[in-house]
């Protein structure tokens, strides 16, 4: 059997592998200030939160962020709001992965991962 593959043999393939050598996101910026990623943070108006949202348009836990495997993933708790990646509305309950750069937006207050 041939250890020849799409990676290894075309331009295109090359490519594509080197999407899996950028740097993972490690923190958020919110307020100016620079929130390190952890295992778990939550977000929300109740200031029992990691990050808290001073924004009326922000549930008391509105939002989770979690890292499973090597990668950053975020789910809305159910808010009633929404939570929002790049402007799209994220379902709820259901684990969305992050990538630097996304702008999570919760009420009219953003958080960009970087």
């Amino acid at each position: 059997m041939s250890d020849k593959t799409i990676v290894t043999d075309s331009p295109v393939g090359k490519h594509l592998e080197s999407f899996g050598d950028a740097k993972p996101a490690s923190y958020l910026m919110f307020n100016k200030q620079k929130i390190d990623l952890v295992a778990k943070i939550t977000i929300g108006r109740d200031t029992d939160n990691d990050v808290v949202v001073d924004n009326k348009l922000a549930s008391r836990h509105h939002a989770m962020i979690q890292k499973i495997k090597n990668a950053y993933f975020i789910k809305d708790m159910g808010s009633t709001n929404g939570t929002f990646i790049n402007g799209v509305r994220i379902p709820n309950d259901k684990y969305v992965k992050m990538n630097p750069g996304d702008k999570i937006t919760i009420g009219n207050m953003s958080l960009v991962v970087s």
